[in-house]
């Protein structure tokens, strides 16, 4: 059924809002062009009323989910090309097509490390689309080959490598051609480039160069299966990284004395910019692209009520822009608040299964860095609602054991990614931390499209974006779900 005017409005329902609250709000979408519309520009301009009402009961209408972090599913492995490119492309349609079931309307497919020769041939073909009753492939994500032997998981040990010409190395596994480039992305040519997000660690040789060219591309650079220390780790948000891959997994473990890449999430505003010896260091500026020269030490002895600039010659200072390395003299004595940060913390993605992390340490992370907290699946190919338990046939003669949620290599107790699905994520969250449901699908929706920059276009409610939604229980099932203004999946 379609509107004769093309506008359609869905009333009494919850609105999950960009703060994690839930309103009751009607929502306005022209199925045509298939966005989101401010309902009061709307009427004034064009003088008409959507002509098809759809009653919600009182459900809730929340931007579809995003999933940042998903291998494969419904019998189908991103990571796996056996020659047939035409049978390749269906199995990518054919996963878009039924992930919807589970309220995701965009992902980006992941492909873990492989045989260099194969990633040309694999990320030529995974291309961001979307078809009329799919979710959207945003890019894809590279999971290695640049990680650390040590926390390797089921990555194969013979495909590793580390960057030893920095950048040029990226490029001559992945391919030039399949860098994303920002432009594209603020231009809104989304069809441009591949490559969206790479997960690699720190520590090893060349990626760190590597962290500072490629997040200038408009690459969110992704810090995981790494044994990186808390300076290692600081030095890499530093240099453009700007997400951690599956928190708590495939990582040390929380220390008290070097918290590492799990520190990051309280990193502490004491921090300081530089070594304690004074000598500076340059200081890679993301926002801008280029490495600043460090400030002396005159400027970071500046109070902060004065903006800090470059001393001249003869020892006067002009105003110019606050920098970014800030030193108090004083004590804060302003209750409730937090000396400004030395670098944004980045955004963190976690699996919420209650396998990979338990309740207490998902609600650990949340309460630590909420703005940053990104829920994942990490789903293999054999991600499937309907699916028994049982063992599946993997890739190069390995098989999974499946157990509910839980899904680890035969014979080992490795654990291989999971089959947990994203609205699922989205109600354990709720029952792990205690949040309200609303701030849980802010954590599926707003957060992630924000960490990839398009969250004028997904993720949100905004008039403009992409009319794709997920209309939920007040118990957080999925009802139905809509791509670009249209019904592609009602559930039976």
């Amino acid at each position: 059924m379609t509107s004769p005017n093309g506008l359609i409005c869905f009333t009494n329902c919850l609105l999950p809002q960009e703060d994690g609250s839930l309103i009751e709000k009607d929502l306005w979408i022209d199925e045509t062009r298939g966005v989101i519309l401010d309902a009061q520009k709307t009427f004034f301009l064009r003088r008409n009323r959507p002509e098809r009402i759809i009653d919600l009961g009182g459900n809730i209408l929340s931007p579809g989910f995003l999933d940042l972090q998903l291998n494969g599913g419904y019998g189908f492995d991103f990571s796996v090309f056996e020659g047939d490119e035409e049978a390749y492309k269906q199995g990518l349609i054919m996963v878009a097509e039924r992930i919807i079931e589970t309220g995701v309307t965009s992902l980006v497919p992941t492909v873990i490390t492989q045989e260099r020769s194969l990633y040309p041939k694999i990320l030529s073909l995974l291309q961001p689309f979307q078809t009329e009753k799919s979710a959207a492939f945003l890019g894809w994500h590279a999971e290695g080959p640049f990680i650390e032997h040590s926390k390797r998981g089921i990555h194969a040990d013979s495909y590793l490598l580390s960057a030893t010409e920095g950048t040029k190395t990226f490029e001559e596994i992945y391919g030039a051609d399949n860098i994303a480039h920002q432009e594209d992305w603020i231009m809104g040519n989304e069809q441009a480039a591949a490559v969206r997000i790479i997960t690699a660690a720190p520590e090893t040789l060349g990626v760190m160069d590597a962290i500072k060219n490629l997040s200038r591309h408009g690459i969110v650079f992704s810090i995981g299966h790494s044994t990186a220390t808390t300076e290692v780790a600081t030095d890499a948000v530093r240099c453009g990284a700007k997400l951690i891959t599956h928190l708590f997994n495939a990582m040390p473990q929380l220390h008290h004395r070097d918290p590492s890449i799990i520190g990051l999430l309280g990193a502490s505003p004491h921090i300081s910019p530089f070594p304690d010896s004074g000598q500076l260091s340059p200081v890679f500026n993301p926002a801008i692209g280029v490495t600043e020269e460090p400030a002396s030490i005159m400027d970071s002895m500046s109070p902060p009520q004065t903006p800090i600039s470059a001393i001249t010659q003869s020892g006067s200072s002009t105003p110019t822009s606050v920098s970014s390395h800030k030193s108090r003299k004083s004590l804060h004595l302003e209750k409730g608040q937090i000396a400004d940060m030395e670098f944004e913390r980045p955004y963190f993605g976690i699996i919420v299964d209650g396998i990979h992390c338990h309740p207490n340490s998902v609600r650990l992370a949340y309460s630590a860095h909420p703005e940053g907290c990104i829920l994942i699946t990490d789903a293999m190919k054999i991600l499937d609602p309907h699916l028994k338990d049982g063992a599946y046939e993997w890739r190069d003669g390995q098989r999974y054991v499946k157990e509910g949620d839980r899904l680890y290599l035969e014979g080992t107790d490795t654990l291989a990614g999971s089959v947990v699905t994203l609205d699922k994520c989205v109600r354990n969250f709720s029952r792990f931390t205690g949040c309200s449901f609303g701030e849980a699908i802010k954590c599926a929706t707003y957060n992630p499209a924000k960490c990839l920059g398009i969250e004028n276009k997904k993720g949100t409610l905004r008039p403009g974006a992409d009319a794709d939604l997920v209309v939920l229980s007040r118990q957080g099932r999925v009802l139905s779900t809509w791509v670009k203004g249209k019904q592609a999946f009602v559930k039976a």
